[in-house]
């Protein structure tokens, strides 16, 4: 006969145990409530006092050997219940396991009321753990385990040994089990002392004992193996631990995924992070299935191995496998994509994270930030700064940092500063280079005394000034145009190493703003002997001394040594010099189309000052060659007429001329201009003589000659121009006709004025309402009241609109003749429309109110 009773999980089912039937669901809620005068619950019957009728039983042949028995078990299981729920998601959930009626009998006479151990293991648990503390020759185990000589079945001192806290209790019991009759060499035993061992650094301890399990004819599985790793691995032996890694493979053994994880954590804390990859690999080729540490460890070595293409494709493995990423693997990939540029990876982490519910920390956002300050993103950045402060995502300095720069970068130079005084404020600024993104924010709104007084604060808390530093506070100098300060910074960083390309550049522009050309040659020597690293900033800004300098030679060879470099190569600045001095002639015809314009006015301003008229001439034709070559030159040509050079304006015009071409007209006229803005009327007309015989000569010059004439004081010769193209039928438009006639106004001569301006209506020019004006102040100051007056009128009835030097002028008009009513009604439309018109007109006004009485 069987009998069906509740065990603990902890004790192994004994012998004779068979299968386990499911356990069936008890109703708590149909316990019933009995007398105190009721036998005890937990008691079995007598037999003689049955309450109620025997339980069927599912097998009838083997009835149970007691009529109360299921009830003791099932009040017990409600009992256990009760105590469960009271426990939490910790409770220890007993099995169903079945027990022979003499199974059952020993069960209730260890009395074990529900512990986890009989009260005999308890007792010997306690007597061996009070060894502990005490010398070795009052360590008698034997007579101290001598009342429980013969007791203790093998399983239950398995159970002492097991709860033993001390490594020398441990030992000592081991010795004293193995002279017990119940003992026998098992590898469980073994593994248990080996876990003790381990756990307290003892190795060699645990290396005798495996060796010993061995001798005594146990062979180790994959529970003692994995013991004996996870000890090796927790004390950092891994030349031992990889030793006995390799024997139990040759074994066959295969331990678990625990067991792994356990080895790559040791291996990473200790940053053998190639080992961590190893062991990886071969835990791959195991087909043991890795689980979320798993995969966080070794994602993490790669990463910090350089081998990037494997983390993601770890990482999209793990994926694969359903598996969520922990938030310190997208960390790290985001802060991999953003170093490596790769923007769009990042973004797309970033999203996946967000999909999954991660809250980023603060190094993500800062990785994230960094991306979006690179990538000039920055209204992306603040909204990620907003969300970090909705999550209470504590920000650091260098996300403080960050922001100060973004704030910079988009002008909000106050936010920047409430950004830094909030750092300060926070005790979180420490770091220089949270001082210096302060200092390049002031120096970007132009405020260099601002960024020299946080570089002084920095200073006076004791921080050291790094290379960095330094340069900052070059810049600082070279913006204030302090030039002591300056080349005493310098040095200073010079002392530290090699000067930058960066630093370099702003001593050069600072020389050349400060007109010291010699020092700036004397420094660019210097450096190019000190072999500083040229950059693009670098060469750009030497290749412009030597050209406005007319160095030709020094230019040459620098180009000639920049052409090893290999950061150049994409340059079209450089390259366009490369191709010019060095490039073969059929070549160039093509690579002219795609040239830098900037450059080639270098080249061109180099050859002109260096005086080399032939290497003009060839530079020149082979531009024009180009598709688009007269248009190349003009550009230059305008470039050297913005700057004030209009020697080599008019040295590359001349060569133009000779080549059978010329320039174009807005850049002929823009030179015609600058000769008469400059009273070099001569000059002027000689540009203008060598286009005037053209066919198909512009109005442009025409004006512009014009004007240079009427700038010049040449009121007769501006006339005399304007009747000569005229006659040959020129219309000179608006512009042109205007200057004629204020030109003829101002030198006096109104009968000539009024003569062009009969003609221009009388011919029904284009005109504007500037030229109206013109012509409207010509007849007011020639005393041609009437005729002004028609003008105005036929100006209104061709629907133009008048402005308000035209109301003004009218009021005048109208009030010299005495017509009242007529500027009364000028002055009140022009107020009715919101015309702001001028104190002058307003004092007419007055003035003429005053004479009408």
């Amino acid at each position: 006969m069987k009998i069906i009773i509740l065990e603990s999980p902890f004790l192994p089912p004994p012998p004779n145990s068979k299968t386990k039937p499911k356990p069936k669901s008890i109703n708590p809620n149909k316990v019933p409530i009995k007398s105190s005068i009721h036998p005890d619950p937990w008691s079995l019957s007598d037999g003689n006092n049955i309450s109620k009728p025997k339980p069927k039983s599912k097998n009838p042949k083997n009835p149970l050997s007691d009529d109360n028995a299921r009830r003791m078990i099932i009040a017990r299981a409600r009992y256990l219940s009760l105590l469960r729920k009271h426990q939490g998601p910790q409770a220890q959930t007993p099995k169903w396991i079945k027990r022979t009626p003499e199974q059952m009998v020993m069960y209730l006479e260890d009395d074990r009321n529900g512990h986890l151990y009989g009260k005999h293991v308890v007792a010997a648990i306690k007597r061996v753990r009070g060894l502990a503390g005490k010398k070795n020759e009052e360590r008698d185990m034997r007579l101290l385990m001598s009342g429980f000589v013969g007791k203790l079945s093998f399983r239950e001192m398995c159970v002492v040994l097991k709860e033993q806290k001390g490594w020398r209790e441990a030992r000592d019991f081991f010795s004293w089990m193995k002279l017990q009759l119940s003992y026998h060499p098992s590898v469980i035993v073994y593994t248990i002392l080996l876990r003790i061992y381990g756990q307290v650094g003892k190795i060699k301890l645990a290396e005798q004992t495996f060796l010993e399990m061995l001798e005594v004819g146990c062979e180790p599985d994959e529970v003692a193996c994995g013991t004996m790793l996870c000890s090796y691995a927790r004390w950092g032996h891994h030349k031992a631990m990889f030793s006995f890694y390799s024997a139990i493979k040759e074994r066959g053994i295969v331990v678990s995924i625990a067991v792994y994880n356990f080895m790559l954590s040791s291996l990473q804390k200790k940053s053998l992070h190639g080992k961590v990859i190893v062991l990886w690999r071969q835990m791959v080729d195991k087909r043991v299935a890795p689980n979320n540490f798993t995969y966080t460890v070794v994602i993490s070595s790669l990463v910090k191995e350089g081998l990037h293409k494997e983390a993601f494709k770890t990482f999209n493995e793990m994926r694969t496998m359903g598996l969520v990423p922990e938030e310190v693997i997208y960390s790290l990939l985001i802060t991999v994509s953003t170093k490596n540029s790769n923007w769009h990876e990042a973004l797309k982490l970033y999203e996946d994270m967000r999909s999954h519910r991660i809250v980023p920390s603060k190094f993500t956002c800062a990785s994230l930030l960094t991306m979006y300050y690179k990538i000039k993103d920055y209204s992306k950045a603040l909204s990620l700064f907003i969300q970090m402060q909705s999550k209470n995502i504590a920000a650091d300095e260098v996300i403080y940092g960050l922001l100060i720069r973004i704030y910079g970068k988009l002008g909000l130079y106050e936010d920047a500063q409430k950004t830094f005084e909030e750092t300060e404020r926070s005790g979180l600024l420490s770091n220089e280079k949270t001082y210096l993104a302060m200092a390049q924010v002031h120096l970007s709104s132009g405020n260099f005394e601002k960024a020299l007084s946080v570089i002084e604060v920095m200073k006076s808390r004791n921080i050291w000034l790094s290379r960095f530093a330094y340069i900052v506070l070059l810049q600082c100098y070279c913006m204030k145009e302090d030039l002591d300060s300056a080349e005493v910074t310098f040095q200073a960083l010079s002392k530290i190493g090699c000067p930058d390309a960066g630093s370099c550049s702003d001593i050069i522009n600072l020389y050349v703003r400060l007109g010291l050309t010699e020092k700036a040659k004397d420094f660019i020597v210097h450096i190019r002997k000190d072999l500083v690293d040229f950059d693009e900033e670098l060469f750009n800004t030497v290749i412009k001394v030597f050209c406005k300098e007319g160095m030709l030679k020094d230019a040459e060879q620098l180009v000639y040594e920049m052409g090893t470099n290999a950061s150049f190569k994409d340059n079209r600045f450089f390259k366009t010099f490369s191709n010019v001095m060095y490039g073969e002639n059929k070549e160039l015809e093509n690579i002219m189309v795609s040239a830098d314009t900037t450059a080639l006015g270098l080249i061109l301003s180099l050859y002109l000052e260096n005086g080399n008229f032939n290497k003009t001439e060839e530079f020149l034709k082979l531009i024009l060659e180009a598709g688009s070559g007269l248009s190349v030159v003009s550009q230059l040509v305008n470039s050297f007429i913005r700057e004030g050079d209009l020697f080599k304006a008019e040295a590359v015009n001349g060569q133009l001329i000779k080549l059978g071409s010329k320039l174009e007209d807005e850049t002929i006229a823009s030179l015609i201009s600058a000769y008469g803005r400059q009273n070099k009327l001569k000059q002027a007309q000689e540009v203008f003589a060598a286009v005037a015989d053209s066919p198909i000569l512009g109005n442009p010059i025409i004006n512009s000659m014009i004007d240079a004439c009427v700038k010049c004081g040449k009121f007769e010769e501006a006339y005399l121009l304007y009747e000569e193209v005229a006659q040959r039928g020129h219309n000179l438009g608006a512009v042109g006709i205007g200057m004629v006639v204020n030109a003829l106004t101002n030198s006096g001569k109104h009968p000539e004025a009024e003569n062009i301006i009969c003609r221009s209506i009388q011919d029904r020019m284009e005109l504007d309402t500037v030229a109206y004006n013109i012509f409207i102040k010509a007849m007011l100051e020639a005393g041609r009241l009437h005729f002004a007056t028609s003008i105005y009128e036929h100006m209104l009835l061709l629907g133009f609109t008048p402005s308000i030097q035209t109301y003004n002028t009218m009021i005048s008009v109208y009030g010299r003749g005495r017509k009242l009513d007529k500027a009364v009604e000028v002055f009140n439309t022009a107020c009715s429309l919101g015309v702001s018109l001028d104190e002058k007109a307003y004092m007419n006004m007055i003035y003429y109110y005053g004479k009408a009485g």
